[in-house]
């Protein structure tokens, strides 16, 4: 299996339990910490081309709840990728890329997908 590159923020918790998960599988993993390394807008609108902009713009996390009313409510695909952007935090974690294939959080079934399982 080739390098994969593994996008999120290294304080957060799932990102934390990915890496050690396919670290201790033997995957070839490239961190990006989207906070300190930043996003390019392309790859954003990759991910939202193939995941949608709703499956990545987390909802639940402190990032989300300390916009203004006025940018969460009534949001679109183009603000969805401009505050993500913006504020990569807002980013479900972890995002992972091997060539063509995308993946968003992590559970069991990517888990597998990625040989970590």
């Amino acid at each position: 299996m080739s390098e994969i590159a593994l996008f999120g923020i290294a304080n957060c918790d799932t990102v934390r339990k990915a890496r050690r998960a396919l670290d201790a599988a033997g995957v070839s993993v490239r961190f990006v910490d989207v906070r300190k390394d930043g996003l390019e807008e392309a790859r954003v609108r990759a991910w939202v081309e193939a995941l949608g902009w709703e499956a990545l713009v987390n909802r639940r996390g402190t990032t989300w709840r300390q916009l203004p009313a006025e940018q969460r409510d009534g949001l679109d695909r183009e603000r969805a990728i401009a505050l993500m952007l913006e504020h990569p935090a807002l980013i479900k974690r972890p995002v992972i890329e091997q060539g063509d294939a995308i993946t968003v959080g992590w559970t069991p079934d990517i888990a597998a997908r990625w040989g970590a399982a």
